[in-house]
């Protein structure tokens, strides 16, 4: 199996929001998001992702297959923290084949900073997976805790790559 983090032309801004959907469908047992008027979950601005010099979307391919995307941001809640894993989607066709961990881990080493990961209180599943991959990727050399204000509620997982891992 083949991945590849894509590094994406301003013409996947349409391919990621048409994954931005998918994600969200599978997120919504989890926030309990409803479909709007038109069907559609919608998802802000995603712009952003492509024209700010702080935030990155990368499309994830598996054997040349689109398979899920990544997006990043400097939007922190843990103070110090420098960059954000903001969404992360893995079609589940691709999941549990390692994948999803070949993806946190190359983005990781792509971009060296001071990391935090987010994940809702409710989704379990996700909270095992980022705790396993970022014990593993930074040999348990990371940062665990609770938020419970304005900004955030639930578990934030950080670290530090800048020495490279």
């Amino acid at each position: 199996m083949n991945m590849q983090l894509r590094t994406p032309s301003r013409s996947d801004r349409n391919l990621v929001r048409r994954l931005m959907e998918l994600y969200q469908y599978d997120f919504s047992e989890f926030d309990e998001q409803d479909l709007d008027e038109h069907g559609c979950f919608g998802y802000g601005d995603l712009d952003y992702f492509w024209f700010e010099p702080t935030h990155a979307v990368f499309p994830v391919t598996v054997d040349e297959k689109l398979a899920g995307f990544v997006l990043i941001d400097n939007e922190v809640v843990v103070t110090g923290n420098e960059r954000s894993v903001t969404e992360f989607f893995i079609m589940r066709k691709y999941r549990r084949q390692g994948v999803g961990k070949q993806v946190a881990i190359e983005v990781f080493r792509r971009l060296p900073a001071k990391w935090e990961v987010r994940v809702i209180e409710k989704n379990a599943p996700a909270q095992a997976f980022w705790r396993r991959v970022i014990a593993e990727y930074t040999q348990n050399t990371f940062q665990e805790k609770r938020l419970d204000n304005d900004e955030w509620q639930g578990p934030v997982f950080y670290f530090d790559n800048h020495t490279g891992q």
